[in-house]
């Protein structure tokens, strides 16, 4: 079995460097605005904010996926921007990230919008679904909430 080389960072906006901050939105805006061919604004100003968790998957220096964990109001995490590029897709990286973000969030409610083709995805990290489907850049998406029950 291969040594697996890839390993997750996690950083606040202050602590990245300005290549990997390049690196990280580039791989986001790759995806999200031409892949999906969804002119938006990207940059939404959250990323800055002094909560905001930067979490990715790093071979060699290169990003394979990316996620953030915001922090809103009433102590709830939410999970955005969840993304692998292209030629990483099917290794199982989303899947990793999810954990490691699932860890920084802890105990905490943790909140996102699925694109609705990946809710089946996120279900099995314990999202279920909060509201109704609404379609978003042209793209449908789904809410969905993971709430930690205490026993």
């Amino acid at each position: 079995m291969p040594q697996q080389t890839t390993e997750i960072r996690t950083a606040f906006i202050a602590d990245l460097d300005a290549r990997t901050l390049h690196d990280l939105l580039k791989l986001r805006i790759d995806v999200f605005v031409v892949e999906q061919n969804c002119p938006y604004p990207e940059l939404d100003g959250r990323d800055v904010e002094e909560g905001t968790r930067h979490l990715w998957l790093t071979d060699g220096g290169t990003p394979l996926a990316y996620l953030r964990i915001l922090a809103d109001p009433d102590d709830v995490a939410r999970i955005g921007r969840v993304v692998v590029a292209p030629g990483a897709r099917g290794g199982g990286h989303a899947g990793r990230l999810m954990t490691a973000a699932l860890e920084v969030v802890g105990d905490r409610t943790c909140v996102l919008e699925a694109q609705s083709h990946l809710v089946a995805f996120y279900s099995r990290y314990g999202f279920t679904v909060s509201g109704p489907d609404y379609v978003e850049d042209g793209i449908p998406h789904t809410p969905m909430r993971r709430k930690v029950i205490d026993v």
